[in-house]
């Protein structure tokens, strides 16, 4: 993968992490992405417990971090199927990316240390893009997957 991909697959990733408030509320954090795989983590604070019994994590916070790793690799396949694009034209398309559906299972208890969502592209149209997510504990311990579907167009 060339430089100036990889710099544009970064600054996709920061921009949707950083300039959304509630991401960086929860404490959301870039840590990797590809044409394969994009990768966010966050770590388990007091804020982020659903059951406060057990000290696990909220379910919408799992929800809410596929949600996000799931839109990072939609615009991933924006970018592949746009290589050529006008960088304006690209932010532009990038502007209407907003979510139509997730499913999510929950596998297991939200519980951990620190928390990671990966997101794989399964196909990116002139309009929609699928995507598979899952989260996992720093023990690689699957906590929950999920699948969305993404306007690209």
């Amino acid at each position: 993968m060339g430089f100036l991909k990889q710099a544009a697959l970064s600054a996709i990733s920061e921009l949707m992490i950083n300039k959304i408030p509630f991401n960086r509320h929860i404490g959301l954090k870039f840590h990797s992405i590809s044409d394969e795989e994009s990768i966010i983590q966050f770590d388990m604070k007091p804020e982020l417990v659903g059951n406060y019994f057990h000290g696990i994590l909220h379910g919408g916070v799992i929800s809410a971090s596929l949600d996000m790793v799931g839109g990072i690799m939609a615009a991933v396949g924006v970018l592949n199927d746009n290589p050529a694009t006008h960088l304006n034209k690209l932010k532009e398309k990038l502007t209407k990316l907003s979510t139509i559906d997730m499913r999510v299972d929950y596998l297991r208890p939200g519980k951990g240390e620190a928390f990671y969502a990966k997101a794989r592209l399964l196909r990116t149209g002139a309009k929609i893009a699928v995507v598979r997510m899952e989260l996992v504990n720093e023990q690689e311990l699957q906590i929950a997957v999920a699948t969305g579907t993404y306007m690209v167009g």
